[in-house]
């Protein structure tokens, strides 16, 4: 677990957001600290994808803001957001299909530690050695389970302060669910925040330190993941019927 005596990474206050004139936000406010795993929960339609793509610069806010490492990023360009340390993996994995393995990887290469392709790309191989296995072979002729796999060592390539993952066990079997929640743990404590949407409930709060649950828009309740894995108001959330009111544990 992560203490919260230094200042966050990740500040949201009052947020707002949409796609044009629809709003699917309102009023949210979230803070993800160093070396920090906070869990976004929701059913569908609760607007935790909105989220993510408000703070990496594609759904624009209306109101609100979002701060970075002390920096003001609300409504930034996201090749702007990246470069400034934070690094998106959206849900589907959008990979490049027709691209190899190291070639999605030289994609996301931005050189902004400092650190040469070479080394981030064996550190990749290292975490996820079938890459380093398929590393010449074509993206669109690897499983579901390597896809997501190369999904988080193409964000990893841009040397991200805070990680953001979007349903990253959607669609795959268990044991490689758990291969990539444990990666998840592995870059927590190497020093790396992780912004994680997740379905798997249990999964994720299990793995998080700090959790929000996301309803119609709004947080409906926060608060340390495992108090928030015995709180009612999770269940009702899913099932329907979840309070108006903000929860905190």
């Amino acid at each position: 677990m992560t203490s919260k005596t230094s200042a966050p990474l990740l500040r949201i206050a009052g947020l707002a957001s949409g796609y044009g004139r629809v709003g699917i936000l309102s009023d949210i406010d979230l803070e993800v600290h160093p070396k920090e795993i906070v869990v976004i929960l929701g059913p569908n339609g609760a607007g935790k994808t909105t989220l993510l793509n408000s703070i990496s610069g594609v759904a624009k806010a209306t109101a609100g803001s979002i701060t970075f490492d002390g920096e003001d990023i609300t409504n930034a360009r996201p090749e702007a957001v990246v470069r400034k340390g934070l690094a998106h993996c959206p849900e589907g994995r959008q990979i490049f299909q027709r691209l190899t393995v190291e070639e999605n990887l030289v994609t996301a290469y931005l050189g902004r530690g400092g650190r040469s392709f070479e080394d981030l790309r064996d550190q990749a191989f290292e975490m996820f050695p079938i890459l380093k296995e398929r590393r010449n072979g074509m993206a669109s002729r690897m499983s579901g389970g390597q896809q997501q796999m190369l999904a988080v060592a193409r964000a990893l390539m841009a040397e991200p302060k805070l990680l953001m993952l979007d349903e990253p066990s959607l669609g795959l079997a268990p044991l490689i669910a758990h291969q990539i929640f444990r990666i998840i743990l592995d870059l927590s404590s190497d020093g790396m925040s992780v912004l994680l949407v997740e379905q798997n409930v249990q999964l994720a709060l299990e793995c998080g330190d700090h959790a929000y649950l996301l309803n119609t828009g709004r947080v409906r309740l926060q608060g340390n993941a495992q108090q928030i894995a015995a709180h009612s108001a999770l269940s009702e959330a899913y099932l329907g019927g979840a309070s108006e009111d903000v929860i905190h544990t």
